[in-house]
């Protein structure tokens, strides 16, 4: 039996980090029962899994894609959302509420908005010297 050394798998896998991450994802595969490709030869399962990546038995991408699979907690899928909620700020408008208790928003146009800011004086100037 040769023994396997990374430099059988480097033209597979050309980072070196990589080669070990998922050599070693597929030598806890293995060792959860999944069926190993090559013959077992009384070794281990991390230079099984590495055996079985020189000689191209599984797919380097195939391994990276499941190893990222496995580290995923939450998967988003592209629903879209059944309902879209409206979003309750000052500047959309008042938050008012009907004889049946549903909500109501008062909005205003920009022009009403411009009428309203013209009507404002601005503060007059007083200086109080204490004369």
């Amino acid at each position: 039996m040769a023994r396997v050394t990374v430099e059988d798998c480097i033209d597979k896998v050309e980072n070196r980090f990589e080669l070990v991450l998922i050599a070693s994802h597929r030598a806890r595969i293995i060792a959860a029962g999944a069926p190993i490709m090559v013959d077992r030869d009384n070794d281990k399962n991390p230079v099984v899994a590495l055996r079985e990546i020189a000689e191209s038995s599984l797919a380097p991408d195939d391994l990276k894609e499941d190893f990222i699979q496995s580290l995923q907690k939450h998967v988003e899928v592209d629903e879209p959302e059944a309902e879209a909620v409206p979003a309750l700020s000052a500047a959309e408008g008042v938050l008012q509420t009907d004889a049946m208790g549903d909500m109501q928003f008062d909005r205003m146009t920009e022009e009403d908005l411009l009428r309203g800011l013209e009507g404002l004086v601005p503060p007059a100037d007083t200086e109080d010297d204490g004369d």
